[in-house]
């Protein structure tokens, strides 16, 4: 099973907040149900700014336990090294995710075509 590690930060980027989760959107969805949960509202947690997808259960508990040590500016140069304009990738995830779930597509309704050879 997949897990993701990821850093959430808020818009003027004073807080950096390391996290594990196996989805990613499920995580972003609790985020913005509950923006005040960790800080106040203006250090709301909103952006994602970097995350891994990680094969194992023990190899991404070990990735995050090491990121969770990392310093504000080592954590700065991994996220700079990847989104170096600090954009929010949830917008992405959302379209990637719509991508993957198609709603069914209605069949051909002409579906014994014959093709002309001339």
């Amino acid at each position: 099973m997949k897990r993701f590690v990821y850093i959430i930060t808020d818009r003027n980027r004073k807080n950096l907040h390391v996290g594990l989760c196996s989805d990613l959107m499920k995580t972003l969805q609790f985020y913005s149900e509950m923006p005040t949960l960790f800080f106040d509202n203006a250090q709301q947690l909103n952006r994602l700014v970097y995350f891994e997808e990680i094969n194992t259960e023990e190899q991404a508990m070990e990735r995050f336990k090491v990121v969770s040590t990392f310093t504000r500016p080592q954590k700065e140069k991994m996220i700079r090294a990847v989104n170096p304009d600090w954009i929010d990738l949830t917008i992405g995830l959302k379209y990637e995710n719509g991508l993957r779930v198609r709603p069914q597509l209605r069949p051909s309704l002409n579906t014994n075509r014959r093709v002309l050879a001339f």
